[in-house]
């Protein structure tokens, strides 16, 4: 061998120090546990999400110590249509009692009413920051719980962000948990009946969940760079469940196959690390490649999604480059042991692509029907997404079983000026500061005569001590997350964009709050799009012109991304902006996405798409290289390869789908959405589509496979014997 591969040279040192490698994989994974647990993770901040004007005003707020204190509430209703005074006054009286003892609390307000009588809201101040009052809020829970016990004739409830983070958190946790539960057992099951025996089936699940430990400590210190918004945990267990079994079945398949054919172990384990190693290096490198193109969006979700899935990544292709050769190494033929009897017969009697090879008969005797066929379902099947309507996440798209949250719905209901605010901010000097006021309250004034906006009986104008700035606060009358909220705040952006010169020049003025920050965010979020969608493509185009070097190969895996992620998205909107689907997977349609959701499964799953793509096309190259035609080249490397990516594509459809049963809407998308396009991309794309149109162009591709074998490409491996390892 000229020239050795890295794979290789890996897979050599493992296979010669076989228990330094196992050694060496533990440590590793018990250091990085250690380092979770000396080094605490950095959690995201008001501060990270500020984007737009409403950033500028948010700042501009914080500067002039404006921003006002944490808060909670707690509302008194009946099932009465008219609330009972009496009781309820006595109620209140014990909250105020109570809650005014809690370690935290700054301030207890008096009780308000609604405005038809059905309702009371007991306003509780937090003392410090927003991180004091999320460690503080459970003793205002358990007093609002203690009271509500003892009038079981009323319903009290609380709800603030401090308790409402607190159980979106909880219940993502609860997620987590269940996600593991149920997708630990799924995957074992699944690589039981891909291999017929426990420890080929147990190998990978190990390898995965491993890398998912590993990763999620290592993610600590990394979390000083891209702070974790919440969802980082989630989606380190969604890519490294589903590439940590991936790039194990990619390995051990070929080496059972190999040692199927009579070589030694050591021998099947290097055949093992210049085929499918190699092509694991590659996937791995695209998945990593596609999900930077999240640090284009310059969002801080992104940023930790991008960065966790990256790591997790990196992670599971040096775990089954290192410690997987080592275990095959020394388990040697005990890796087909202890065997199950049908399920091991089941696997013998169907052989390598037996059912591919039925479905492949008709494809190559019909390439272009085949083509036409298969993109025309795939084009129909992508239909909706021309309607597919993007919103950001609101209180209507959180469960609705979380008691935080059906309190604070019924907040805003009975108190309209609790809900959504548009902020006029203005930094300035003492000496401008009474220009700046006045015109403040003429902006006021004008915008309380219409129906956009309420008044909550206090001054909604508050001004820094040191005359350094000034900000009105307009609570909105529409729901949270409406249109007319929206149209609201950009009028008066446009009024504040015309403000004169004289008095007023010299300040800066921006117009933020709830309602401005979902706009901003939603905008910022659209702007970014075509950049971050377009480096994706382009940097896998790329890497399949280097790796291929064939520039129709590479427009045809940029054809075959978009046609599946587009029928997937297709299927998205069809299932999420409508209700049809509400009962099936447990969620109330809000009538559109979420807006992050598409961009984040598009990277994913272009990433993920590479892993067969790259593991068929090589297979394809090897047989064109061995001497045999295009033809019988395509059709013996999808056949080939069809066990292995169908087994690989229903371990990643099993773990997605275990999402779609999660409670956080955003996890159903994600979870729904990936495991459509997985199962289409190893169904129709890859056993139709992908070898249909490879014969069709087989005029433009008699380059591809055909160079001299003295390139060295490291993935091709001929059918002459490899030396021994040792």
């Amino acid at each position: 061998m000229a020239r050795t591969a890295v794979t290789v040279r890996a897979a050599r040192w493992s296979a010669e120090h076989p228990w330094r490698a196992i050694l060496m994989w533990v440590v590793f994974v018990a250091a990085a546990v250690g380092v979770s647990t000396v080094v605490p993770k950095q959690e995201t901040s008001d501060a990270d999400y500020r984007t737009g004007e409403s950033g500028t005003a948010a700042q501009i707020i914080e500067d002039a110590g404006l921003e006002e204190p944490p808060s909670e509430s707690i509302i008194v209703t009946s099932d009465a249509e008219q609330l009972d005074q009496a009781t309820a006054q006595s109620a209140v009286k014990e909250l105020r009692t109570g809650v005014a003892d809690v370690d935290g609390v700054e301030s207890v307000g008096k009780a308000i009413p609604s405005e038809d009588g059905s309702a009371l809201l007991v306003p509780v101040t937090m003392a410090g920051d927003e991180d004091d009052a999320g460690e503080h809020v459970d003793g205002v829970l358990d007093v609002t719980t203690e009271v509500a016990a003892a009038h079981p004739d009323l319903q009290i409830g609380e709800a603030g962000d401090a308790s409402v983070d607190d159980a979106i958190m909880e219940r993502v946790g609860e997620d987590l948990s269940s996600a593991e539960s149920m997708s630990l057992p799924i995957t074992f099951g699944i690589m039981l009946i891909a291999f017929g025996a426990l420890i080929a089936a147990g190998i990978p699940v190990l390898l995965a969940i491993t890398s998912v430990v590993a990763t999620l400590g290592l993610y600590a210190p990394l979390s000083y760079l891209a702070p974790d918004d919440g969802t980082v945990a989630n989606v380190v267990l969604l890519i490294g469940m589903a590439v940590g079994v991936d790039y194990s079945l990619f390995y051990l398949k070929r080496e059972r196959e190999e040692r199927a054919k009579g070589r030694s172990t050591l021998d099947a384990v290097e055949v093992a690390a210049r085929t499918s190693g190699h092509a694991v290096v590659v996937s791995g490198f695209a998945v990593m490649v596609a999900m930077s193109g999240l640090f284009i969006a310059s969002d801080v979700t992104f940023a930790s999604l991008a960065a966790g899935s990256i790591l997790v990544v990196g992670v599971a292709v040096v775990g089954s480059l290192t410690v997987l050769p080592a275990l095959l190494v020394k388990l040697g033929r005990w890796v087909d042991r202890p065997r199950v009897p049908f399920l091991w017969r089941l696997n013998r009697r169907i052989g390598k692509g037996g059912i591919a090879g039925r479905i492949l008969g008709p494809v190559v005797r019909h390439p272009k029907r085949s083509a036409i066929g298969s993109i025309v379902v795939l084009a129909v099947a992508a239909t909706p997404l021309v309607g597919m309507k993007l919103e950001q996440g609101s209180l209507e798209t959180l469960p609705k079983d979380i008691p935080a949250v059906q309190t604070l719905s019924q907040i805003q209901e009975k108190f309209p000026q609790d809900a959504d605010t548009v902020q006029v901010a203005v930094s300035a000097d003492p000496d401008t500061i009474d220009a700046v006021t006045g015109e403040l309250r003429s902006i006021e004034k004008e915008a309380l005569a219409g129906d956009d906006f309420a008044t909550t009986g206090a001054d909604q104008l508050d001004v820094a001590e040191d005359g350094s700035g000034a900000v009105l606060t307009l609570p909105t009358t529409h729901p949270e997350g409406s249109d007319a909220n929206e149209q609201a705040m950009l009028d008066i952006r446009d009024q504040v964009g015309q403000q004169p010169g004289g008095d007023l020049e010299g300040t800066e003025w921006a117009v933020g709050g709830g309602v401005g920050q979902t706009y901003d965010a939603s905008h910022h979020l659209s702007e970014r799009l075509p950049w971050v969608v377009g480096f994706v493509l382009v940097l896998t185009l790329v890497m399949m012109l280097v790796m291929f070097r064939s520039a129709v190969l590479a427009l045809l895996t940029t054809l075959l991304n978009l046609l599946s992620v587009g029928a997937a998205f297709g299927i998205m909107t069809l299932v999420f902006q409508n209700t049809w689907a509400e009962s099936l997977l447990d969620f109330e349609s809000s009538g559109s996405i979420i807006d992050w959701t598409p961009l984040f499964c598009f990277v994913v799953l272009v990433g993920l798409s590479m892993d067969y793509h790259v593991f068929v096309l090589s297979r394809v190259r090897e047989g064109l290289r061995n001497g045999l035609s295009h033809r019988a080249a395509v059709e013996r490397g999808v056949r080939d390869t069809a066990s292995v990516v169908t087994s690989a594509a229903f371990v990643m459809v099993s773990v997605f789908a275990v999402f779609a049963t999660l409670s956080m809407i955003e996890m159903k998308i994600m979870g729904v959405v990936l495991a459509t396009a997985i199962l289409i991309d190893a169904t129709l794309v890859r056993l139709v589509l992908l070898p249909s149109l490879l014969l069709v162009c087989e005029p433009l591709l008699r380059g591809f496979g055909r160079r001299e074998a003295r390139r060295g490409s490291p993935e091709i491996e001929t059918e002459e014997r490899v030396p021994a390892l040792v």
